[in-house]
C-alpha cells in the first residue's frame, strides 16, 4: 500500500503542483543525477518525516547551488550543451538539491511550507522553502507567497564556496526577475504575469533598477540615486563647458547658423535650465520621502508580525510542554501499575511454588510411611 493510500488526509491537504509532476520542473539532467545519487538513495530515503528532513537541510546544506563547487566543468562547450542549460556535463549534485526533491516527493501541505520559509534556525531552510514555491507552484501564486518577504534582512550566501553575499529579498526579487540560477533554468515566467509582477515591483520601489541576480557580489544602487549622479555630472560639465550645455539642440543649431545668440537667449536658457534642475530636485525629494515612508509603515508591519509569531511560537512551546507534562504524568501512572502487577505476580509465584513444595513434601513422607508400614507386616 502506498503513502497515498494509507494517508488520504494528507493527500487532500497537499498543496497543488504546477508544471510536471514527476520532474518538479528541474533540468532533467540534475534530476537524474539526483535519483543515482547514493546521498539521495541511502541516506534520505530512511526519512520519513518532515520534520526529519528539516534537521537534515540544517546540518547538511551550506548554499543552494544545484552541484557542488568545482565538480561541472562547462569551458569550451557552446550552444545546447553550455550555459544555464545544464546539458551535456554534469558532476556532483549537491545536498540542496537533494533535500529540495526529497521535500518534494514528501507532499507538502501549504502549513509545511509557510513553517519552511519562517523558520528561524537557519536561513538556508527558508531558501529551500522559496524555491520549492519557484519550482512548484503556479506564477499566478508567486506574489502571495512572495510579497510579504520582499524586504527581508536576513543574510544568506547561496554561492558554494560563498562570496554572494545577500538578503533573503534580493535573493526572492532574483528569483522572480532572472530565469536562472546559478547554471540552470528556473521554471518560465508567462509574460503577462511576469508584466504585473514588474509593476507590483515599480510601486513597491523594487522594480528592476534595484535587483540583486545570483551571481552578483553587491546590491545594485537605486535608480534616484543613479539619475541625482547623472544629473550632477550634467551640472558639472554645464559650469565647466559655460553656457554650451543650457541650450537644447536646436538653439545650439541656430546660434551655429546665425552665428551667435545674444545675452538675453544665454540668460532664458540658463533660467529653464535652473528651473528643470530645482524641478528634478524636488521630485527626488518627493520620492525619497515617500520610500522613507513607505520603508518605515514596512518595518512597522514586520516588526508586528515578528511580534505574533513570536507569541504564537510560545505559545506553541506552551502547549508543548503541557503535552509532555501529561505524557509523562500518564507514562509513569503506567510505570507504576506495570511494577505493582509485577510485585502481585512475583508475590503470587512465591506462594504457588511454596505449595507445590509442600505438597511434594508432604506425598514424599505418605510414600515413606507406607513403606515402612509395609515392612513392618512382613
Amino acid at each position: 500500500m502506498s503513502d497515498e493510500e494509507e494517508d488520504p488526509k494528507k493527500k487532500g491537504n497537499a498543496l497543488p503542483l504546477w508544471g510536471n509532476t514527476q520532474t518538479m520542473n528541474i533540468n532533467n539532467l540534475i534530476i537524474t543525477n539526483i535519483q543515482s545519487s547514493a546521498y539521495f538513495k541511502n541516506d534520505l530515503f530512511k526519512l520519513k518525516t518532515f520534520h526529519e528532513v528539516i534537521d537534515e537541510i540544517y546540518y547538511k546544506v551550506e548554499h543552494l547551488e544545484p552541484w557542488e563547487r568545482g565538480s561541472r566543468k562547462t569551458h569550451g562547450q557552446v550552444g545546447m550543451c553550455g550555459g544555464v542549460r545544464g546539458v551535456g556535463a554534469g558532476g556532483i549534485v549537491s545536498s540542496a538539491y537533494c533535500l529540495l526533491f526529497k521535500l518534494f516527493t514528501l507532499k507538502l501541505t501549504e502549513r509545511q511550507l509557510l513553517q519552511l520559509i519562517n523558520h528561524r534556525d537557519s536561513p538556508y531552510i527558508r531558501g529551500l522553502g522559496f524555491m520549492f514555491i519557484r519550482y512548484c507552484q503556479h506564477p499566478n501564486t508567486f506574489w502571495e507567497w512572495f510579497e510579504p518577504y520582499m524586504e527581508d534582512d536576513e543574510e544568506i550566501d547561496p554561492k558554494a564556496g560563498s562570496g554572494s553575499l545577500m538578503t533573503i529579498g534580493q535573493m526572492i526579487r532574483s528569483f522572480l526577475l532572472k530565469p536562472d540560477w546559478y547554471s540552470t533554468l528556473f521554471p518560465r515566467i508567462p509574460v503577462p504575469i511576469h508584466k504585473v509582477i514588474n509593476e507590483r515591483l515599480r510601486e513597491l520601489n523594487l522594480d528592476d533598477e534595484r535587483k540583486v541576480y545570483a551571481d552578483d557580489g553587491v546590491a545594485e544602487g537605486s535608480r534616484d540615486d543613479r539619475e541625482g549622479g547623472k544629473n550632477d555630472n550634467q551640472e558639472a560639465d554645464a559650469d565647466n563647458n559655460g553656457d554650451r550645455k543650457g541650450f537644447g539642440e536646436a538653439e545650439r543649431r541656430s546660434q551655429k547658423q546665425e552665428g551667435g545668440s545674444s545675452s538675453s537667449s544665454r540668460r532664458r536658457s540658463r533660467e529653464r535650465s535652473r528651473d528643470r534642475s530645482t524641478s528634478r530636485r524636488k521630485s527626488r525629494e518627493r520620492s525619497t520621502s515617500r520610500s522613507k515612508r513607505s520603508s518605515r509603515e514596512r518595518s512597522r508591519d514586520r516588526h508586528t508580525k515578528s511580534e505574533s509569531r513570536k507569541r504564537s511560537r510560545s505559545k506553541e512551546r506552551r502547549r508543548s510542554r503541557s503535552r509532555e507534562k501529561k505524557h509523562r504524568h500518564h507514562r509513569d501512572e503506567r510505570d507504576e501499575r506495570s511494577r505493582d502487577r509485577d510485585k502481585r505476580d512475583s508475590s503470587d509465584n512465591k506462594e504457588r511454588s511454596k505449595k507445590t513444595r509442600d505438597r511434594s513434601r508432604e506425598r514424599h513422607r505418605d510414600r515413606r510411611r507406607s513403606r515402612s508400614h509395609s515392612k513392618s507386616r512382613r
